[in-house]
Order: C-alpha cells, then structure tokens, then sequence
C-alpha cells in the first residue's frame, strides 16, 4: 500500500477549506431550521449509505443533544424503519422508500434535508420532488456539481469536492456545524 497519511490530510483540507464560501448560504438554512423548530414542526433527513449514517447522525443531535444541555428539537431520519423501507422498497420501488414515508409523515412548515454526494440518487429526488408537491421547504447537503437534485431542492449545499470519503467528511463537519448553530438556546 502506498497511500500516504499526508496527502489524504492534504486532500481533506483542500475540501474543508472550500466551505468558508457556503457560509452565507448556512446561515440561511440554520434560519430555515430555526423556522420550522419554532413553529413546532420537523425536520426529516435521508441519504444512502454512509449518507444514511449521517442523516441519522444529524437527527439524533437535534432530539438529543449535541455537545450542550438544551430542548430537543424533532429531528426523523428516514433511514432508520427498516419495515417501512422494505415494505414500501417492495411494494413501490426503492426509489419510493423516502418519498412515501414524507408522504405519510411531512406537514407543511416541516423541512426535509437529503444528503448525497453525488446529487443524483433516484430515492433523494423523489422525496426532494415529493417535498416540492407537498410545500416542505428542502435542503440538499450535496457534493460534486450537485447533480439533478440540485435545482429541484430550495437550497442547495453543495461541496466542491469530487470523491465519496472526502464530500462524507465535509458534509459531517457542516451538520455539526448547523447543530452548534442550536446549541446555545436555552
């Protein structure tokens, strides 16, 4: 094996250091999100794969805490009901296992944050598309160009990064960064 501890430090820091340019467009959606919790509402978050951990990552420090004591907001990742995603994969497709669950769940003044490196998973853009048709405001935590879901959410987050592991990264580091935004309420 010759990869090398310091080029993969090299090549995360290079991605990291791109975010400083999202932060006008983060301190929109911790408004969004401060929105929706203070109307009561949800937050659902959906990915696959490693984007699945970090949606229910993210949804966990909202219901939990995240490095503070202070109230619990309604964070659902999509992810986690194994029934509902093999019953609805099953009987729908798998493209569906999100867009029905907000079907059945979502109110408008919720949000919805898909997660995606790549932008272009048929289940995201389903339920970005399903959020759409249901007036839920949407968040895409994206990567490379953002792909086709990019202009189908309300914003886009996208990382200007071009491999899986380091998009993962950036787009953890940006979730954590929108829990510390909650962190100080009381």
């Amino acid at each position: 094996m010759s990869i090398k501890l310091a080029d993969a430090i090299i090549e995360h820091q290079t991605v990291i250091d791109r975010l400083a340019s999202l932060e006008d467009r983060l301190q929109a959606v911790v408004e969004v999100l401060a929105t929706c919790f203070a109307s009561k509402r949800t937050v659902y978050v959906c990915g696959n794969g490693g984007s699945a951990s970090d949606a229910q990552h993210f949804a966990s420090e909202l219901t939990g805490r995240f490095e503070k004591d202070r109230k619990g907001y309604a964070a659902i990742a999509l992810t986690t009901d194994c029934s509902a995603l093999t019953a609805i994969g099953n009987d729908y497709g798998f493209e569906h296992i999100f867009s029905r669950q907000l079907e059945s769940l979502g109110q408008e003044g919720d949000v919805l944050i898909v997660i995606s490196t790549s932008g272009e998973s048929a289940n995201l853009y389903c339920v970005a598309e399903k959020a759409q048709q249901m007036n839920i405001k949407s968040i895409g935590l994206l990567g490379r160009n953002g792909g086709r879901i990019a202009p189908l959410v309300d914003m886009a987050i996208i990382v200007d990064g071009q491999r899986t592991s380091r998009i993962q990264e950036s787009h953890i580091f940006l979730l954590h960064f929108l829990c510390e935004a909650f962190d100080d309420t009381p």
